[in-house]
């Protein structure tokens, strides 16, 4: 557990969540090059994820019901990265929060989301680029 005065301790990066308008190429790349499996695949939402040792790597298709919520394709003025997970140490959600507010970071509510660890909460907050970072107790 983590002290009070900061209740954020790095474990491990979870996941990254890539966009992309090109999925096969992506899975020859990261599948069939890398090695990194295809864990579960949600087609109505455009999401692959593949595993990468003891995290996950997540292809979002521009196109797709979450990949229109990232904007426009990856360009030159087009995003790539949706977001990043971070593994943290067990935390009392009620903490975190305050801790967060106190810093003035931007914070999103915490939902049930799937990562390398499988299922847990997790919530969304921004860091000063506007960098989408998720934070997830390590199981």
């Amino acid at each position: 557990m983590a002290n009070h005065s900061k209740p954020i301790e790095i474990r491990a990066i979870d996941h990254v969540v890539l966009r992309t308008s090109k999925l096969n190429a992506m899975l020859r790349f990261y599948r069939d090059i890398l090695g990194c499996p295809i864990e579960r695949e949600l087609p109505n939402l455009g999401l692959t994820q593949l595993r990468a040792g003891s995290a996950i790597i997540d292809l979002v298709t521009v196109n797709s019901e979450l990949g229109r919520l990232g904007g426009k394709p990856p360009s030159q003025d087009g995003r790539n990265l949706d977001h990043f997970c971070l593994q943290i140490g067990s935390y009392e959600e009620a903490d975190l929060l305050d801790y967060l507010h106190q810093h003035y970071v931007n914070v999103a509510e915490f939902s049930e989301r799937y990562g390398a660890q499988g299922f847990g909460r997790s919530v969304y907050i921004e860091d000063p680029e506007g960098n989408v970072v998720e934070l997830k107790a390590q199981k």
